[in-house]
């Protein structure tokens, strides 16, 4: 995973890992606190234990030849001595915190699953616990040598413990509680009722909002190593760019949904929109300042049509980017490109030049270049190579990622008249199948 986030241009604060010598007596602090509370109890369970779900399943969620529908194998009959957690104690308190807080489940659809695993009266207590003897590694329950605390308090307070609870508050007031909680939809019903329940048991507030998007699909089917249907985003990105794998999968990939990946669909979209579309608006533009302007940035006014349009579009964008509808903000944005393409058709600066109206075809330009500009900016989260690509060719020389900060029509006082545009040929290179990488 590291290696495949380096790959394609992403970061993190913090790598966590659970054999952290500060996790472990975090995680011991909170299990004994839960334990002295009376949250935590020592019980026995018998069931269905699902080893890829990590969790204990009913019957009646098995698929027809009596396989778990996640992973497609059959689950083992498990009974032992373990340690629970009282959940039944914490599901009407659960129901008041989603009443109170409409929006700390989304989609709204992901909200509705857990309400009405909530109502399910077969949801009860949960084990936090497995004997030593069939689970070698974990962390030691305190007083109890013959258990190992489980990954529902284990793994899942590392979420806490890497900012620092409970050895350093300070730090820890800073970050939480999150702003936003990102995770797959399969694991919803344990980061939206497990997770927050244990929280409230430990005294403190749950995130304030848990996102439970959907999966990258191949033939309808979930990515999955026990379905030998894994595209490795490593050969993706060797073969075609972090640009365009990040691009194709926030355009083409409903967050709130599932979306599937077809390697024809990836090359035909990406070269559609950001080799053709975008990247001809751009050379289009930058050719004609160089024959037109000696390659200098003209000093006019954007249009004030397409400025409007452009300071329109960019609310509809911020709208979508807060909802985390990453494809209907990219689809807000290329609406923006068609529009200036079309307005170069229309304005015609090659003959405006001809004709020996030379202002009108710099406002023009200018317009054109102000929307490729402001295109960068917010296609920068997506794209960001590309994005600076873009920046460099209009004229600026500083960072993309540190200035884009800046809102409305204040997006429109940013070009530098006078500067030297840098029209070093495309911006994004079509791409060709490869049929090894998909």
């Amino acid at each position: 995973f590291e290696a495949a986030w380096k790959k394609l241009n992403l970061s993190n604060d913090h790598f966590i890992r659970t054999t952290d010598d500060y996790h472990e007596a975090s995680v011991q602090g909170i299990f004994k606190k839960l334990l002295d509370k009376g949250d935590i109890y020592k019980g026995t369970y018998q069931g269905l234990y699902c080893e890829g779900c990590e969790d204990f399943v009913r019957e009646r969620d098995l698929d027809e030849d009596g396989n778990c529908p996640n992973h497609m194998k059959p689950p083992k009959k498990l009974e032992e001595n373990n340690y629970f957690f009282k959940l039944t104690e914490y599901k009407d308190k659960l129901r008041q915190w989603i009443d109170a807080n409409p929006d700390c489940i989304k989609p709204e659809g992901r909200k509705k699953e857990i309400l009405n695993q909530l109502n399910d009266p077969e949801l009860g207590d949960f084990s936090v616990s497995r004997a030593r003897h069939s689970l070698t590694w974990g962390v030691p329950v305190p007083g109890d040598s013959e258990q190992v605390i489980y990954v529902w308090i284990d793994a899942l307070s590392n979420y806490i413990t890497g900012i620092g609870y409970p050895h350093d508050m300070e730090k820890f007031k800073r970050y939480w509680p999150a702003d936003l909680h990102l995770i797959g939809k399969d694991i919803n019903k344990f980061h939206s009722i497990f997770w927050p329940a244990l929280l409230m048991a430990a005294e403190i507030e749950p995130p304030r909002q848990v996102y439970a998007h959907g999966f990258i699909t191949v033939n309808g089917k979930k990515l999955s190593k026990s379905l030998g249907n894994v595209i490795d985003p490593n050969a993706l990105v060797d073969e075609y760019g972090a640009d365009a794998v990040r691009y194709y999968l926030m355009a083409a990939t409903p967050f709130d949904n599932d979306g599937d990946f077809s390697t024809e669909d990836f090359i035909k979209r990406v070269n559609a929109e950001l080799a053709n579309n975008l990247g001809n608006l751009l050379n289009r533009t930058l050719t004609l300042v160089d024959r037109n302007c000696d390659g200098i940035v003209p000093d006019q006014d954007p249009e004030h049509i397409l400025r409007k349009q452009a300071n329109e579009i960019h609310v509809v964008f911020d709208q979508h980017m807060d909802k985390l509808e990453f494809a209907k903000a990219i689809d807000a944005l290329f609406a923006l490109v068609d529009q200036a393409n079309k307005y170069m058709n229309d304005e015609k600066p090659w003959t405006l030049f001809k004709e020996g109206k030379k202002k009108e075809g710099e406002e023009v330009l200018f317009t054109c270049m102000e929307v490729l500009r402001r295109t960068a900016m917010h296609i920068y989260p997506f794209t960001p190579a590309l994005a600076q690509k873009i920046w460099y060719q209009l004229g600026n020389d500083d960072d993309i990622g540190v200035i884009g900060d800046r809102k409305d029509d204040d997006m429109f006082d940013m070009l530098k008249p006078g500067a030297k545009v840098r029209n070093t040929g495309p911006v994004f290179n079509r791409l060709e199948l490869v049929e090894a990488a998909g």
